[in-house]
């Protein structure tokens, strides 16, 4: 088992360097500088100058490259020259010096994901801190509603095979699977928000937390979630009804199934003791995947709903340019991907000791 972890770690090394690898290279050949954006309209050649040397700007693209990867690596190099980028700053680096040498330091430190060209050298990781947890919120909002409904749902169709309600509810789910999110993000906040606003009460654009009444603090208001939550499930709802109905239909089929009724179980009993739980495998397989997919494809549902997340933060960075925000972002949902699979591998590992062979 010690091997199989390690041999998936391995992997998960190789595919997050792979990762940060074409994220710098892509957002590097953008065409625009960002130290002029940076600057706007108050640009000179020493300020440009000063920007450009602050952030590395003024070094050759493979010298920004290995930079890149020392302020992300937890164990790193760093000069002892102020001057140098790699100059080792507490005020951008939490470090604890390992070893000094005579022009460098090898510290272990936290990764350092750098500043927001535009938020005033916000730092990034504070950044994701901020938005990170209510994409977290919507994801898990929305694989609750997938989840919940799907099962439903996907039970019924499977004991009404071939009604008019089954065939109904195969009809959605494959429109469901079909429609792009931010299609159906768009007609539901016109639909729900707009057309029917004096009945639902819901908004077309709100977050988890906004000001209250009177300006004074921030309250959590649920009914905002709603909306791009019920959005962002469509898709895998309409996945784990098929899946549900699909994997039910064929445990049915099944010997012990019908042992099982032969004894004069009831067919509710036949499902909830025996059916129901051995044809969960392919959902929960697909879940898996489905959650850390969300965080992705939250984009744009959380843009079109004014939802404060990370992929609403993502379209806005695109925007100004804002390339640590973006390679941060896309970096944290990239090492989310990674870890909910290695989770999953060693659930399946643990499961069955077939695959670790």
């Amino acid at each position: 088992m010690t091997a199989y972890i390690l041999n998936k770690l391995g992997y998960a090394l190789l595919t997050l360097l792979g990762v940060v690898t074409v994220i710098f290279f892509l957002f590097t050949v953008l065409p625009g500088d960002p130290a002029r954006m940076m600057l706007d309209q108050n640009e000179n050649s020493k300020q440009l100058a000063a920007i450009k040397k602050k952030y590395g700007f003024d070094q050759p693209v493979y010298k920004q490259y290995l930079n890149y990867l020392n302020d992300l690596s937890p164990i790193s190099l760093h000069s002892n020259e102020p001057g140098d980028y790699t100059f080792l700053s507490e005020n951008k680096y939490r470090f604890l010096s390992l070893n000094k040498f005579s022009s460098a330091t090898l510290v272990l430190k936290l990764p350092y994901l750098r500043e927001s060209f535009q938020k005033s050298g916000k730092p990034v990781t504070e950044i994701i801190g901020e938005t990170l947890p209510n994409t977290i919120v919507l994801a898990v909002s929305s694989i609750l509603i997938a989840l919940v409904l799907g099962l439903l749902l996907g039970v019924f169709s499977a004991l009404v095979k071939d009604s008019k309600a089954d065939r109904l509810i195969q009809l959605l789910s494959t429109l469901g699977m079909s429609l792009p999110s931010f299609f159906s993000a768009i007609l539901f906040a016109w639909f729900f928000a707009y057309i029917l606003h004096q009945y639902t009460g819901l908004s077309m654009t709100g977050s988890l937390y906004e000001l209250d009444d009177f300006g004074e603090k921030y309250a959590i208001q649920w009914k905002n979630l709603i909306l791009p939550a019920v959005v962002l499930g469509i898709r895998p709802l309409a996945v784990v009804i098929q899946l549900m109905r699909n994997s039910l239909l064929e445990t049915l089929t099944q010997d012990y199934i019908r042992t099982a009724r032969a004894k004069g179980l009831s067919e509710f009993q036949v499902i909830k003791n025996h059916a129901f739980k051995n044809s969960l495998n392919p959902v929960v397989t697909a879940l898996s995947g489905w959650f850390a997919s969300m965080l992705a494809g939250a984009v744009f549902v959380e843009y079109i709903f004014g939802w404060n997340g990370l992929g609403k933060e993502i379209v806005e960075a695109l925007n100004t340019l804002d390339l640590p925000v973006i390679m941060g972002a896309v970096l944290v949902i990239a090492v989310m991907f990674v870890l909910i699979n290695i989770f999953v591998d060693m659930v399946y590992a643990w499961l069955d000791p077939k695959i670790r062979s």
